[in-house]
């Protein structure tokens, strides 16, 4: 006879353990997905904006000036430049290397809009005059390197002058050439005043913009092919300019018969103009003359 009390207590001791041993499901692993980069906004640097409201009421569409006007606003052009004596460095550091260039060409050009009220109505000298004619800027502190080497402003609580900007900043620090057709040198042969400011966001077509502005005048560039002459601004005269563009431009591939500075020029200059200028260039037989400069004031 079958003992029913003995049986039900052994098949349930069965059961706990069957049950004890039963290990749970391993719940799915999910891959491990490295989370998404993060996109980072370029930062708009809003300082340049101080510039913007006496470069758009003083300056046209062709780099003209109205220093008449603007002379009477020189507390609102002192306004500006104070403020980049007072920028703090840290926070200059902290932008990228284009509102950087784009904050010295800025400075520079102010500076020089500066000078040039300081001195408007510019008073000629008689003797000069019959050579500079009346409203050459040469006649500013008697020599054209006064406004380069004798004007001083301080930007983030240290002095320049705008020759030192060229020399330190644009020609050590930062390597670009561009920058050259962007500084404002207050006279008819100099490079246009743009009438917004330059900024960091947009720097790259600014400057490419104003180069080839500047190629397009016959002050700065054109080909008398009769004559068999290329015609450069002066600017761009090894001298002047023109060394700036050897280490990026001066490629032994095209112009060898040209010193290197004026071969880089030349291969740079490629990249602005048409295509009928560039064949001429790079195929026929000319000779590199460089152009009168004409210091009259740009208003």
């Amino acid at each position: 006879m079958t003992n029913w009390p003995v049986f039900f207590t052994t098949l349930l001791s069965v059961l706990i353990f069957a049950t004890s041993c039963q290990q749970p499901a391993p719940e799915p692993i999910e891959p491990n997905t490295p989370a998404p980069d993060i996109v980072q906004t370029p930062q708009k640097v809003s300082f340049h904006d101080i510039c913007a409201d006496i470069l758009k009421d003083y300056v046209d569409d062709n780099g003209m000036v109205n220093y008449n006007k603007l002379r009477l606003k020189r507390y609102q052009l002192k306004t500006v430049l104070d403020k980049f004596d007072t920028l703090k460095v840290d926070e200059y550091n902290s932008w990228p290397k284009e509102d950087k260039i784009a904050f010295w060409i800025n400075a520079y050009n102010m500076q020089m809009l500066n000078i040039i009220v300081k001195n408007y109505p510019i008073k000629p000298s008689r003797i000069f005059s019959v050579f500079w004619g009346p409203k050459s800027i040469r006649h500013i502190k008697g020599d054209i390197n006064g406004i380069w080497n004798n004007y001083k402003f301080i930007v983030m609580d240290e002095e320049f002058t705008l020759g030192e900007i060229e020399k330190r900043i644009f020609h050590k620090e930062f390597n670009d050439p561009r920058v050259f057709f962007a500084l404002s040198r207050a006279s008819l042969s100099g490079p246009p005043l743009r009438s917004e400011p330059y900024y960091g966001r947009k720097l790259n077509e600014q400057l490419d913009d104003q180069t080839k502005k500047f190629l397009a005048n016959p002050r700065g560039f054109r080909i008398d092919r009769d004559a068999g002459a290329v015609h450069l601004s002066a600017l761009l005269q090894p001298t002047w300019f023109g060394n700036e563009f050897v280490g990026k431009y001066a490629t032994d591939k095209k112009f060898k018969d040209k010193n290197p500075a004026t071969r880089a020029v030349l291969n740079f200059i490629t990249n602005y103009v048409s295509e009928q200028d560039v064949s001429f260039l790079e195929v026929e037989n000319y000779s590199v003359r460089y152009i009168a400069y004409d210091w009259t004031l740009n208003e």
